[in-house]
């Protein structure tokens, strides 16, 4: 199981997203992988899951398939993104 997030800094939503990616290590105890999309692993990930929204936080199995994505805001609940990890 794998969770990411994909989002860009220097944009109006970036602070929420850092204080969001913050607190659900905080209070879940799981850590959210970053991708920014300007980057070249970036872009082949989001060419790869067709992303056009940001942020986007993905819920990926082991293949790498989509369990479950949250795109734009508001940012989802803590307790909807963590109960894919189980």
């Amino acid at each position: 199981m794998r969770l990411v997030c994909v989002w860009k800094e220097q944009t109006d939503y970036a602070r929420e997203v850092e204080e969001w990616l913050r607190d659900f290590r905080h209070i879940k105890g799981y850590e959210i992988e970053s991708i920014n999309p300007e980057t070249i692993e970036g872009e082949i990930f989001v060419q790869a899951h067709d992303l056009l929204e940001y942020p986007t936080i993905l819920a990926l199995d082991d293949r790498g398939s989509v369990m479950q994505e949250w795109r734009g805001r508001p940012l989802p609940v803590f307790d909807e993104v963590a109960s894919y990890m189980l």
